[in-house]
Order: C-alpha cells, then structure tokens, then sequence
C-alpha cells in the first residue's frame, strides 16, 4: 500500500474491514451465502457498482474488465480485493484508522459535489455523516456540520462551536 499515492491509501484504510472480508469470504465457497449477505448490505447502502464488480470478482474474474464503470473510490476498493485475492499479504489492517489530516480534502470534494447535485456524492455523504452521528461524540459533531456544508454554510465560528480542535481543524481543513 505504501506505493499507493495517499487519497488511494486512505480509501483504502477506510474500507479496510470490508475489503478484508470480502477477500476471505470469496476465497472459501462454503461462505457464499455470508458474502451475499454482506454485499446485499452494500448494495442497500448505495454500493450498487462496486458490488456487481465484486461480484463478477467472486465468481472468478481477476482482469480489470471487472472494474468498469466504476468511479475513482469504488475502484480503488475493487483493486485492493483483487491485490488481496492474489498476495493476502497486501490487504490492509482492518484495525488501522484513517489519517485525519487526508480526510479534509476527500470530505471536502464530496461535499462540493453533493452540494452541485450529484447524487452519488450525496448518498455517499450522508451515508458517511449517518456512521459518524452513531460513532458519538467528536464525530456526531462533524456529522452535524455536514449539511449545512452542502447548503453553502461557510462561516468557521459557526460551524465549530462546540468542537474539540482536532475536530475545529478538520473542519477548517475542508473550507479551505
């Protein structure tokens, strides 16, 4: 991973669980039935494109035509099963967290797009800010802040009342 340029490598320590998962649920065929469980709650989540492509991974396919269609972030996801499928040793530590500091620009660049009406940003964000309200604390608070965001919100003071400083400066992180 360490060859991975860092946007690459924080979506990738962001789903390392999943992408662990899915690697040892598509290596043994008598865990079909869990895999389908796990990619039906991607699917319902908003994940429709990177389950098809995990899916024709699952049933065998290791060439990158599994991958098409797919955007930036799902792709990346993809990859590293495929990595993983291949050399174990190269799936990520499904204990390890992201870096906060490579958070901002990725937050940030979902928000705008959300906020431009893409509706992939949008589900992806709110899905995110729902996860980050259950977490508590700090991040209930940065979960808070996101519509507001998408809604044009630009004023720190704001923003980051209420907010630790590693929170305060994430949130200074994505406005500038």
């Amino acid at each position: 991973m360490k060859n991975l340029p860092p946007k690459h490598q924080q979506i990738i320590t962001l789903h390392a669980p999943f992408i662990c998962q899915v690697v040892q649920l598509a290596q043994q065929p008598h865990n079909r039935a869990a895999l389908a469980t796990l990619l039906q709650q991607a699917d319902t989540s908003g994940w429709s494109a990177l389950v098809r492509a995990v899916r024709r991974i699952a049933d065998g396919q290791r060439d990158t035509g599994a991958l098409h269609g797919l955007d930036e972030e799902d792709r990346v996801i993809a990859e590293a099963i495929l990595r993983g499928l291949q050399d174990p040793a190269t799936l990520p530590d499904p204990n390890a967290r992201p870096e906060p500091t490579l958070a901002a620009p990725g937050l940030a660049g979902m928000i705008q797009a959300a906020a431009s009406g893409n509706v992939e940003a949008l589900t992806l964000i709110s899905n995110m800010a729902e996860q980050m309200s259950r977490a508590g604390g700090p991040m209930s608070r940065l979960a808070a802040v996101i519509r507001p965001l998408i809604n044009g919100e630009r004023d720190a003071d704001k923003l980051c009342k209420g907010m630790n400083e590693q929170t305060r400066q994430l949130v200074l992180d994505i406005l500038s």
